[in-house]
């Protein structure tokens, strides 16, 4: 089962180069990551809420907190 998880996950990764480079044509960079950022934030709350991951929210730790939140800063100025 994994390894059918990292075929369709390289296929998406493939996809997501491929589209980001036909959809940027003209746009500017930073407003196509923007708008692309928008639609990973949907689709990653989506999952939550599909998965009912949403009742672990209020245990999550500070210190996890922290690390996701400097992850997430980190992720944004790359």
């Amino acid at each position: 089962m994994w390894f059918l998880f990292a075929i369709l996950s390289s296929i998406f990764a493939a996809l997501t180069s491929i589209l980001a480079k036909i959809g940027i044509e003209g746009v500017n960079s930073n407003l196509a990551t923007a708008i692309r950022t928008v639609v990973v934030v949907f689709m990653s709350w989506g999952i939550v809420f599909l998965t009912n991951a949403k009742r672990e929210y209020g245990e999550i730790g500070r210190k996890s907190w922290i690390f996701l939140i400097l992850s997430g800063l980190a992720a944004g100025v790359s």
